[in-house]
């Protein structure tokens, strides 16, 4: 997380002018790439990524370690600039979008004081935007109006995280930033932590996340864009990048279950018993299913269900996979 002081001459204030991408049209987009490429002296972190995100979605940001996503939130908030291209963000330049106050942003590496409450470190935050939020709904929709009194150093990692939470949205922006949000955080807590993004979201703000609990992008966002080798390569819905994985799995229970038998269905590309219960991977499901019920296998309690956003990630960012820019 980041703390900026807001410059009270330009505080609310709209930019002079308007950004514009290289083909010279204004932008309306609350995060625009055009073209950005980041060099770290011979490492390429981003190589020509293009990405634009409409104001009022849920985006999760996906990738393995190094695929560039800490790279591209950094420019986002203007803590890096690009080597080539330009990045736009609520139709100005990142730096200039901070300095409005427009921006929340909850990064995970980030340490708290220690030798201060909750409700101060709070306040101290609202104090730095020009329009902040209420004292009260920071800490009500952060889950942390009995924690108000409490020291910082008291508390666990999931009321750290629910801290780092409080200070982001501090300032009511339009656009929030939020890193690995829900690390530490307990099941009950995640829920409501989600829940309250929903509502922010339906009030018109724009949410970007990065995280590594693929089930919960996947349940969350609108949008999911996944990162490898500094480029897209998938940039859809859960369900579209779901479906460009083909295979399938086939539940079903089976007692004396010949694995040697059942490899040989058509189709099939893994078998796991265990005791009774059967799992296949077929590539053609319903090639497989017709099978298993003209061999009249005596099975009970047949599931087929596609690949999850895991599968699918770990397939699109697999060495072996051609990479292609992604689905719209």
């Amino acid at each position: 997380m980041t703390l900026i002081q807001t410059d009270p001459a330009t505080a609310g204030s709209p930019p002079t002018t308007a950004f514009t991408p290289g083909d010279g049209r204004p932008s309306s987009a609350a995060v625009e790439f055009d073209g950005v490429s980041r060099r770290f002296g011979d490492v390429l972190a981003l190589d020509d990524v293009r990405l634009s995100i409409r104001p009022g979605e849920t985006v999760a940001l996906l990738g393995p370690n190094g695929a560039g996503k800490s790279t591209a939130i950094g420019l986002m908030l203007g803590l890096l600039e690009p080597t080539s291209g330009a990045v736009s963000v609520l139709g100005m330049s990142p730096r200039q979008a901070v300095a409005s106050g427009r921006i929340g942003s909850m990064l995970q590496q980030t340490g708290l004081p220690t030798n201060v409450r909750v409700g101060e470190l709070v306040d101290f935050a609202r104090r730095l935007y020009p329009h902040p939020l209420s004292q009260a709904a920071v800490l009500e929709r952060s889950g942390l109006t009995d924690l108000s009194d409490r020291s910082v150093d008291r508390l666990s990692g999931g009321e750290s995280q629910r801290l780092r939470f409080a200070i982001g949205i501090a300032g009511d922006p339009d656009l929030v930033f939020l890193d690995e949000p829900t690390v530490a955080m307990d099941v009950e807590t995640r829920r409501a932590f989600w829940a309250d993004m929903r509502r922010s979201a339906s009030e018109g703000r724009t949410i970007l996340f990065a995280t590594h609990y693929l089930e919960e992008a996947d349940q969350v966002a609108d949008r999911v864009v996944v990162l490898d080798h500094g480029r897209i390569v998938a940039d859809g819905t859960g369900r579209a990048i779901r479906a460009r994985i083909g295979s399938r799995t086939i539940r079903f229970d089976l007692a004396d279950a010949d694995a040697t038998t059942l490899a040989t269905l058509p189709a099939v590309t893994e078998v796991d018993v265990r005791g009774n219960a059967v799992r296949l991977v077929s590539d053609d499901a319903d090639r497989t299913v017709r099978e298993i019920f003209r061999m009249d296998l005596p099975i009970h309690d047949l599931e087929v269900t596609g690949a999850d956003l895991e599968d699918a990630f770990i397939a699109l960012t697999s060495p072996s996979i051609t990479r292609q820019e992604g689905i719209r």
